[in-house]
């Protein structure tokens, strides 16, 4: 009997000194932040297409009898070629050092001199000269036009089209000695990309024949390459306008900068806005010219500078987040603002301090509420854990 209560006495003192482990709240998973599109890259395709449409052409290639062939843009062609620069009196004679190729451009292609002075924007008339050269000519522009880069494919088409093969070597070889061009990059040596090679046009007063006028600042643009890229411009520039045969087009609501971050996405596929800001002012801007891909551009800007900020820079800030997101609604850019939203709920504690944070609506305000991180559940049981092993029932017997 006297045993049964030694035993009885021991187990109520180990309870009593007993430690008691409780485990720390389970971090919930925040709600996943959207995903945000990406669109691939159509500047090959939009420049091959500005060929087929015919869109803004400035040059009509014509037999020897001013039979016209087809059209093109001289943009384009001096893009790929020192021949059509030398041609076009892009770049003076005495500057080419290959005499081949001026005596290509000579005994193949001539500009055909109008007997009166044509007016702003009319097409150039260049002769052909050669038979075999004007009857493959459509297949050579598509060749240009891809990049100029397919060289077993026009060999083919050549092939194809004249049924004989000296003669197709024969015109494979016009075709590249006419092509002989600083396209490489000088490092690698590597031939030049479409959009590399059209973008040295890029604010360049070469062959432009349009200017902007933004703010106190004129910018040279050629309606061929903004035609092929965007086409609000290509309806601007092809439909009964004001702006269709006028030479300077005024631009309002753009700042100079944020228009010539556009333009040079237009020419080159390529883009980096310095700041969130002008990269909101930039997406604004591809917005009103209905440039899907520079928008998923400027998204994706957006987001990356805002994700590699930490805690410190988020909470010292001058940028206003949800000024972004008032935008953002306000321009249907429906994919930015919900990631906005979700980025201002899970960073909830810092934005929850800011003065801005009370510029949210009340529908806003309750999703961030609801969806905030870390949630209200986390932190009652964080709480509770915190007020346990901080109060006095909370012991350790240590032996």
């Amino acid at each position: 009997m006297q045993t049964m209560k030694n035993k009885s006495s021991e187990t109520r003192e180990k309870k009593k000194n007993k430690v008691i482990r409780i485990q720390p709240p389970k971090l919930e998973q925040p709600v996943t932040m959207p995903v945000l599109k990406d669109e691939p890259s159509r500047y090959n395709t939009d420049i091959r297409k500005l060929l087929d449409q015919c869109h803004c052409v400035d040059v009509h290639f014509c037999t020897a009898d001013l039979n016209p062939i087809c059209g093109a843009h001289r943009v384009v062609l001096c893009s790929v070629s020192y021949g059509f620069m030398l041609l076009f009196d892009l770049i003076p004679a005495k500057e080419i050092h290959e005499f081949n190729l001026q005596e290509t451009v000579r005994t193949y292609l001539s500009v055909y001199q109008e007997p009166t002075v044509s007016m702003n924007n009319t097409p150039v008339r260049v002769i052909v000269k050669d038979v075999h050269f004007h009857k493959c000519l459509p297949d050579i522009l598509h060749f240009i036009y891809s990049g100029a880069s397919q060289w077993q494919l026009l060999e083919h088409d050549l092939k194809e089209k004249l049924k004989d093969d000296e003669e197709a070597d024969y015109v494979s070889h016009i075709v590249q000695s006419l092509l002989n061009k600083p396209g490489t990059d000088s490092h690698s040596g590597t031939p030049l990309s479409l959009s590399e090679s059209i973008g040295f046009f890029f604010n360049n007063t070469s062959l432009a024949d349009v200017v902007f006028q933004v703010q106190d600042t004129k910018i040279p643009a050629h309606r061929s390459v903004l035609a092929a890229r965007c086409d609000v411009m290509a309806a601007m520039f092809s439909g009964s306008y004001m702006e269709t045969n006028c030479a300077l087009i005024p631009v309002h609501g753009i700042s100079k900068d944020t228009f010539l971050n556009f333009l040079e996405y237009i020419y080159t596929d390529t883009v980096c806005p310095a700041s969130i800001p002008e990269a909101m002012s930039l997406m604004i801007c591809s917005e009103m010219y209905q440039v899907s891909r520079l928008q998923h551009i400027c998204e994706g800007c957006i987001t990356t500078q805002l994700q590699s900020m930490t805690s410190r820079e988020l909470a010292s800030t001058s940028l206003n987040v949800v000024s972004l997101l008032q935008k953002a609604k306000f321009y249907n850019f429906g994919s930015l603002y919900n990631w906005l939203l979700h980025f201002v709920a899970t960073h909830y504690q810092i934005f929850s301090q800011k003065q801005e944070f009370q510029d949210l609506s009340a529908w806003q305000l309750d999703f961030v509420e609801i969806n905030k991180w870390p949630s209200n559940y986390y932190l009652n049981q964080l709480s509770k854990y915190r007020s346990y092993i901080h109060s006095p029932k909370h012991s350790c017997a240590v032996m």
